[in-house]
């Protein structure tokens, strides 16, 4: 898959190793010559579980919070109305809990 990048223009390498990435212009085009709003796309961590490009053109989902247990990301679940109007709901990354140590007298 390729990802938005803000600092270029038009199509460049992507760091992941495969794909590549891309500008805004690139979804400025896309929009224009499909008739369309805007792209809303997933599987690319962000922090907040949401995060707009493009001017607000472009919006990445991410609905896994604190993926694979690395990243203290929020996730994200989006809806659209029936005006077109799109909201946010917030997942939060659950609270650590302290696991029980056992071995603790020996009796």
């Amino acid at each position: 898959w390729s990802d938005p990048d803000k600092d270029i223009d038009g199509w460049g390498e992507n760091d992941r190793g495969v794909s590549f990435t891309f500008g805004g212009d690139v979804v400025a085009k896309f929009l224009k010559k499909h008739d369309l709003d805007l792209v809303c796309r997933a599987h690319q961590v962000v922090e907040d579980g949401y995060e707009f490009f493009a001017k607000r053109r472009l919006v990445t989902i991410f609905s896994a919070p604190n993926y694979c247990g690395e990243f203290d990301n929020a996730g994200a679940m989006m809806s659209v109305d029936e005006t077109l109007m799109c909201s946010f709901q917030i997942l939060k990354p659950a609270e650590k809990k302290q696991r029980y140590q056992y071995g603790g007298t020996g009796q």
